[in-house]
């Protein structure tokens, strides 16, 4: 049985290294101009379906201090998953834009892959500034609010994720019910 096991996570190990891999040998043949309107055209589908599924988070978007769109990919093989996204963080004042990876880790029992976009709505200069320059680890579960702690204003959809933030997770099935952040590291990239 000790064998058995020994053997299914070598094979788990070796399939996440072969995907990290090959996504890293693609992503690399392009230039960096080229990577960066990538992640522009990401952000920007994102946005038009997160609109049309939610459109009070145009609102939201728009009049925030800033936000940011991450395209995301995961897969869990048995005990043990993980997973890559690009992104990019806009100040809304001066357009600024800062270019981001995420990566994650998850444990526990499950076989499959998934794609999923998150947006990510900055109400305030400090928290869209502590994002972009220090990055953030995730290291829990996320919990709907129903308003803000300012001016108790409903962000329909969203999840409270850490004072003056707010998220959202798209899926190819819609909006996303509830939110699991385990182990998601977001940091800037060499693109800025």
């Amino acid at each position: 049985m000790k064998m058995k096991k020994n053997w299914m996570i070598k094979f788990v190990s070796l399939g996440l290294i072969m995907l990290l891999g090959l996504s890293l040998s693609v992503v690399s043949a392009a230039s960096q101009e080229e990577k960066r309107q990538h992640i522009r055209d990401i952000s920007n589908k994102t946005l038009l379906k997160l609109y049309s599924l939610q459109p009070a988070a145009r609102g939201y978007v728009e009049n925030a201090a800033g936000y940011a769109v991450f395209g995301n990919w995961g897969v869990k093989l048995v005990f043990i998953g993980g997973g890559t996204g690009k992104g990019m963080a806009v100040n809304n004042s001066n357009n600024h834009e800062v270019f981001m990876d995420m990566i994650t880790g998850t444990a526990g029992f499950g076989l499959g892959a998934k794609t999923y976009n998150v947006v990510f709505i900055f109400e305030n200069e400090k928290a869209l500034h502590d994002f972009t320059t220090n990055g953030w680890q995730f290291g829990g579960q996320v919990t709907a609010a129903a308003t803000d702690s300012v001016s108790g204003a409903a962000y329909q959809g969203a999840f409270s994720v850490s004072p003056g933030v707010w998220m959202y997770e798209l899926t190819d099935k819609g909006l996303a019910l509830e939110i699991t952040l385990k182990g998601a590291k977001y940091s800037k990239n060499d693109l800025n």
